[in-house]
Order: structure tokens, then sequence, then C-alpha cells
């Protein structure tokens, strides 16, 4: 009777499990290996994926990856097919045979009994009123061919009760003694699905290197807001696209542009400017019409590095050299800290004061000396690792800075004696001039006037910054208000700015 509860559950159980089982099967059932692989749905991603790539090509970078991607699922769903089929076979049908077949048949021959008994015991009754209703030669033996025939009758009935009793015991202590065979079903999923994933996991690994080669060989990537030293390496340059970029236009058509980098360009032209310097594509004639967009992606460049230019490393040493008074010894320690930097971020940097020095020769006409140049550009090359609050970088630390851009590009030559070539990669070629400043109608170059002086500067070390009462001039012309400060003064002001 235990054996029969028990035989009712693993049935429910087993059926149940199949029916679940069979249902995470992606496959149809009851088809061919082929067809079967025609109808998963990783088979017809790896199809799509496969032709994208061949709409695409292989010289764009997401069609190499929908060609590597698509590869990949066809090798997956290759892996779960031969998965379902050893499940199907390993576990499925056997869990199949053992609820719709195996304990079934044992139930069926159970009820074969219960009629076997019910026979018997039909048979001894009739026997038994036949052996009361006769004449008896003995008290206790029956007489006459009927009874014999019916105790027969009776005895033929019992044997076969007793056979099938006996089967039908042979059958359950057989099913009981297979409980670990059963038991080994759901031990072999969990081994075939560990199979599976293993070998899926193997094949991922083994085709994510190649995602990762595929995407670091590829060259154009976006360069805002990514560090300096992953975007060179990347790229090889040695000068960053949009530094070199921006530089290279300006020198052509904004070294006369009065306010470049202090008047805000058009917010959609700076948009457009900076996602096209992203993806590498760039229409020289088209922006030599804005140099302000130029001179804005510039600066958000450099303001959207993860690290400052001048790096947060030697903010300390920066902020201390701008604090010292005596004007050569601030020089000397400007000096030693520029030494210090990168070899990347000190090429750029050079790079850099050496265009800004080049844009102050300009500077009656386009109105921007060093003062002015550092208050708008320097914030975007050095900035502390934790900013205080707006009015803390519009008074103490920002005119630190302005301290240590400003002498560095009044004295550019003295910093950086070597000679820069601008357009590094020769890629720049040179738009058409346009003059953009209504107050003036030409410009000679400003290395006629004053290659004397700039020789004198060259051939000795610079005494100071400047006088001794080198101010930034505060005053308010054409609605820009500019500061004035003495390096030497501690005060802390608190400036507003009026544009």
């Amino acid at each position: 009777m235990q054996v029969e509860k028990r035989l009712e559950l693993v049935k429910q159980v087993s059926h149940s499990t199949h029916k679940k089982l069979t249902g995470c099967l992606q496959g149809q059932q009851g088809v061919d290996v082929d067809k079967r692989s025609k109808k998963l749905p990783l088979t017809s991603l790896a199809q799509c994926l496969v032709e994208g790539a061949v709409i695409l090509g292989d010289d764009s970078l997401l069609g190499k990856m929908l060609k590597i991607c698509g590869e990949t699922q066809d090798r997956l769903a290759q892996e779960l097919l031969l998965f379902e089929l050893q499940i199907e076979r390993d576990v499925v049908e056997p869990l199949y045979t053992l609820s719709e077949v195996e304990i079934p048949n044992i139930q069926k021959q159970r009820k074969h009994l219960a009629k076997l008994v019910l026979d018997m015991d039909s048979a001894r009754t009739r026997w038994q009123q036949s052996s009361k209703s006769s004449t008896l030669t003995n008290k206790d033996t029956p007489t006459g061919a009927k009874a014999d025939a019916l105790r027969e009758e009776m005895e033929e009935a019992a044997i076969r009760m007793e056979i099938c009793r006996d089967q039908l015991s042979a059958d359950m202590y057989s099913f009981m003694a297979k409980e670990i065979d059963n038991a080994n079903y759901f031990q072999t999923l969990i081994e075939v699905q560990a199979e599976y994933h293993r070998k899926s996991l193997e094949l991922l690994q083994n085709v994510l290197p190649q995602i990762k080669a595929q995407q670091e060989s590829w060259v154009e990537k976006p360069c805002y807001g990514k560090p300096l030293e992953e975007h060179l390496t990347l790229s090889g340059r040695e000068i960053a696209f949009p530094i070199e970029a921006c530089v290279t236009m300006l020198l052509d058509c904004g070294l006369q542009e009065e306010g470049l980098f202090r008047v805000a360009p058009s917010a959609s032209k700076l948009k457009k400017l900076k996602a096209s310097l992203d993806c590498g594509v760039l229409d020289f004639q088209e922006y030599s019409a804005d140099p302000h967009a130029i001179a804005g992606a510039l600066k958000s460049y450099l303001r959207e590095l993860p690290e400052p230019l001048l790096t947060f490393d030697l903010y300390d040493d920066w902020i201390q050299a701008s604090n010292i008074v005596d004007q050569d010894k601030r020089l000397q320690v400007l000096f030693s800290t520029c030494e210090k930097l990168p070899t990347a971020n000190s090429n750029n940097f050079k790079y850099l004061v050496k265009f800004l020095a080049k844009l102050n020769e300009y500077q009656d006409y386009n109105k921007m000396t060093p003062g002015n140049i550092a208050i708008v550009l320097g914030p975007n090359l050095l900035w502390a690792h934790t900013e205080g609050n707006i009015t803390e970088m519009m008074t103490t630390v920002s005119l630190q800075i302005v301290g240590i851009i400003e002498p560095i590009i009044q004295h550019a030559d003295w910093f950086f004696p070597e000679e820069i070539e601008f357009n590094v990669t020769g890629n720049y070629g040179s738009p058409v001039h346009t003059n953009h400043n209504a107050n003036y109608s030409s410009m000679p170059s400003p290395d006629l006037d004053q290659s004397d002086r700039r020789q004198q500067d060259q051939s000795r070390r610079p005494l100071s910054v400047a006088t001794d009462n080198m101010m930034l001039e505060f005053y308010k012309k054409d609605g820009c208000v500019r500061f004035i400060r003495s390096y030497a003064c501690a005060p802390l002001l608190t400036l507003a700015l009026n544009h």
C-alpha cells in the first residue's frame, strides 16, 4: 500500500516535470535536426546580424561587430541544439516513459490483480455452496463431478492470482530499487546544462578578445570627455585631435578676431563642431567663418577632460607657485612644475601655449592680452579635484590660475624655446582668410614689426613676469568686465562677470 501511494506521487511529479521541461526547449520536437535548427530564435538572430553586417560592410566598425556577433550567435545556436537533443534523449524521454508507461503499467497490473482476487473469491464461494448441497460420503469430502470441477476452477483462479500478485510485487520492488536511477535523470539534467553553459561561456570568452581588438583598433572614437592619454594612444597622435584641429583653423582665420575665447559662440554651431570633431570629420571651410565656435570647441575639449591638462597631481604645486611674490622665483618654480608634467600633457600644453603666444602677438586687434587669455582659458586648464562653490571659483582660485597661465604665455619662448610646427599631421588645409572684424580692413603680420623684440626676448632670461606694479586692468569696455589685481595682493576679491 505504501508503494502504491508512492507510485501515484512519483507519476504526478514526473508528469509535471516532463511538461515544464518540454516547455523550456526552444526547438520544435519531432522534426529533423536541420528544420529544428532553423526554428531556433538564436538562429534567426544570427541570420539577422549577418545580413546587417553585409549591408553595412566590413569597412565600418558596426558592420564588423555585427559579423562577429552573428557568427557567434550561430555557434551558440548549434550548441543549444545539441544540448536540447541530449536533454530530450537522456531526461525528457525517460521521464515520459516513467510517468506514462512504467508506472501506469504497474497500476494496470494492480487492477488486474484485484480482478483475479474477485474471480478467486467467486470460485471459492461457488465451490463451498456446491459442497454443502452435495451428498457426502465423508463428512469433510465433497463428491461428484460438479464439485470436482468447481474445486479445480477455484484452484486455477488461486494460481492465476498468486502469479499476478508475485509479478506485481516484483515490479513494485523493482520500481523501489530503481529510485536511484530515476533520481539520476535530474543529475543528468544539471550535468548537461553545466556542460552546455561551459561550452557557451568558453565560446563567448574566446570571441570577446576579437571584439575588443576591433574596437581598440578603430581610430574614429569620440575624444570629448575621454582621458588625454587614452585618446593619444588610440589615435597614434602626440597632439590631441581637437587641439590641433582648432589651433590650426584659428591660426588661419581667428588671430584677428576680437574677443576670441571670450565671446560666446552660437550654441548650435558649437554643438555641431564638437560632434564633427568627435567623429573625425571636419570641414575647415565651413567653420573658418566662425572663429568663436572653433575657440569654444577648444575650450570645451579642455574643460571636459576627466583630468585637467595641468593635472590634479600638480595642482598644489601650481597654486603654490602662483602665491610666490618674487617674480623671478615664481618663474623658476613654474618652469620646474612644467617639467613635472607627464609627456602627453607636456606636449599638448607646450603646443597650446605656443599658440596662445602667437595669439598674443595680435592683441592690438583681438584685444586678448595674456591676462585676458589667462582669465578666460586658465580655468579650463587647471581646477581642483573637488571644486568649491561658484563664488570661490570666481575669486581666489581663478585669480591664482591667472597668475600661472599669464606669465607662461608672456614668456612662452623661455618656457618652451624649441620651435613648434602647428600642423603636426599635415592633414589640415588653409582656408581663405575672412576678415570678421568690422573695425579693421587689413593687418600686417606682427612678425615683421616685432622680430627684433622677439629675438631680444629669446636671447635673455626674463627678469620678471612684468613690472613690479603689474596689474590686471579692471575696466568695462564693450560690455566686458576685466580685472585689476596685483599678483602680490593678499585680500580675497569677489568679482562679478557681466557679459
